[in-house]
């Protein structure tokens, strides 16, 4: 009678444990796919939303009066994209979605970020003293920037019975570093409506 309990106990383990168990699929997809899983800001936000807002930058007059003024294209730097989300977002990431446009438009010529710069910069300085004088390249000869273009990534949510929609604002604006003069400025809105039956939000 024990061995038929003891039997009965252990089939019993095996089936719960079997069925707590989860099955994990994984596809690749192309990396411009949308693939929109939870509702917050993503990948194809970051990419799109760089590309619209480059595209209406290097549309405006700004660059044909600078080229018109200096007979030269002007110099770019991306100074910091904060994120006032309630959101975590990789705002590093969209930097570089927006640092790949302009590079990639031949439109302008672009400098290196502050972060980037101090690791040039030790390099440049080991250079001096590690590398032949026919090879180390020469301190104090930068390329200056002419304009930063500085950001925010903002949010709004509202949810109800099952329903959200999450709404996110990027604001950008092109600023004149010698006279501080903001020559551009525009904003990309995203609205996404999620539907979620029985979790809240």
């Amino acid at each position: 009678m024990k061995n038929i309990f003891f039997i009965l106990i252990a089939s019993f383990l095996v089936i719960l444990i079997t069925g707590c168990g989860s099955s994990r699929t994984v596809q690749r997809t192309s990396s411009d796919t949308t693939v929109d899983l939870s509702g917050r800001w993503n990948d194809t936000d970051s990419r799109l939303t760089a590309k619209k807002m480059v595209d209406g930058l290097l549309e405006a007059r700004w660059v044909s009066n600078y080229v018109k003024e200096h007979k030269k294209k002007p110099v770019v730097i991306v100074g910091t994209i904060k994120n006032n989300s309630s959101e975590h977002i990789q705002t590093k990431v969209f930097s570089k979605d927006i640092e790949r446009e302009l590079i990639n438009s031949g439109e302008v010529r672009f400098v290196a970020s502050s972060e980037e710069r101090s690791e040039i910069r030790e390099e440049r300085s080991e250079q001096q003293q590690y590398s032949s004088m026919e090879t180390a390249k020469r301190l104090a000869n930068e390329t200056g920037a002419d304009f930063m273009l500085k950001g925010v990534i903002s949010t709004q949510n509202d949810s109800f019975d099952g329903q959200a929609v999450k709404f996110y604002q990027v604001d950008l604006e092109l600023i004149n570093l010698e006279t501080n003069e903001k020559v551009w400025l525009d904003s990309k809105k995203i609205k996404k409506l999620v539907e979620q039956a029985g979790y809240g939000f």
